[in-house]
Formats: C-alpha cells, sequence, structure tokens
C-alpha cells in the first residue's frame, strides 16, 4: 500500500485552516488569541479514546504555564458537533475545542490518519495525535507527530521545555535538508 504524505517541516509556515467551536465562532488554527504570541495546536483522535480525554484533561493544568510564557492553547479532532457535545461531559478542559477537521486537512498537516476498528468506536477515518507549536511568524518551532495513542509528549517536559525556548531565544531545531 502507498500513499504520499505531506510533512511539515520545522521552520515552515503552518497552513491556514478555520474550524469551529461549539459556539459557532470560527477560528484560525494558527492564530493565538490575547496576549499570546505562539499558538500549540494539539490533535488529538476524538470522543472514541479515553487516552485522549486523559491527555485533553491534563493538558489542562498546564495551561497557565503556557500563557505566562506567550502560548496559547487549542484542540481539533475530526469529531462532528455532536460528538464533542458528547465528548464534553467527560472533559474538564479549559481551553478550546474545535471539530470537523477534514481528511483533507489532516493530510495538508502530515498526520497518521486512521479508520476505525468499528462503528462503534466511530464513524469516520480519524487523525492520530499531533501536537504543533507555531512562533510568533506563524512557522512551525516544534512538532510532535504519533501513529497510535500511546505515544505523545510528557507534558511536563514539554511545557518545562517550551519554558527554556521562550526564555532563551532557542532556534527551531530538525531544518537540515
Amino acid at each position: 500500500m502507498s500513499s504520499m504524505t505531506i510533512t511539515l517541516h520545522p521552520g515552515e509556515a503552518f497552513p491556514e485552516m478555520t474550524l469551529a467551536d461549539l459556539q459557532g465562532t470560527q477560528r484560525s488554527l494558527h492564530q493565538p488569541l490575547g496576549e499570546c504570541d505562539w499558538q500549540m495546536l494539539v490533535v488529538y483522535r476524538g470522543r472514541h479514546c479515553p487516552l485522549c480525554t486523559r491527555f485533553l484533561n491534563e493538558l489542562s493544568e498546564y495551561r497557565s504555564r503556557l500563557q505566562a510564557i506567550g502560548i496559547d492553547l487549542l484542540a481539533v479532532s475530526g469529531d462532528s458537533d455532536a460528538q464533542l457535545r458528547d465528548h464534553m461531559e467527560r472533559l474538564q478542559v479549559n481551553f478550546p475545542l474545535l471539530y470537523g477537521l477534514t481528511v483533507a486537512q489532516m493530510q495538508r498537516l502530515g498526520l497518521f490518519i486512521s479508520h476505525p476498528r468499528s462503528e462503534q468506536e466511530t464513524d469516520h477515518p480519524f487523525a492520530e495525535p499531533g501536537l504543533f507549536i507555531i512562533n510568533q511568524q506563524g512557522n512551525l518551532q516544534v512538532v510532535d507527530l504519533s501513529n497510535n495513542p500511546f505515544v505523545r509528549p510528557n507534558l511536563e517536559s514539554l511545557v518545562s521545555g517550551l519554558e527554556w525556548i521562550r526564555s532563551n531565544d532557542y532556534p527551531i531545531r530538525g531544518t537540515y535538508q
């Protein structure tokens, strides 16, 4: 089986994409709000994934530290409005969640995509976990992709590293081509 995968490289401009939250507000995936000048975009599998629920809830504990270093936080999945509303019953998040990421958008972001194992899991192909840190120029500063739900960054290490990056003007790594 062969497929063409787009790879977003560190230092490249993050593609412009807009999705809606549960209030119907359209939000750009790469533009931070408020006082923040960087964006952390977390792509999660969807409501069917208990590991995603746990990760998102744990991530909420780091929002204030991220905001203190100028990083806005946003999460997105390919779930529908109804699926996200149902998922909210198990989430205790303090950051915006967007829905409706399409397969074409998943491919544009270079995400790994899976088919559901059954209709009970979900009713659409879904993105495996991804995390993007977009700097003030709109370029990728940090990229983390996984092809399964079991491999995700350690949040304390990630946030501590971002604090160090922001306070030391650390360059974008992984740009050799």
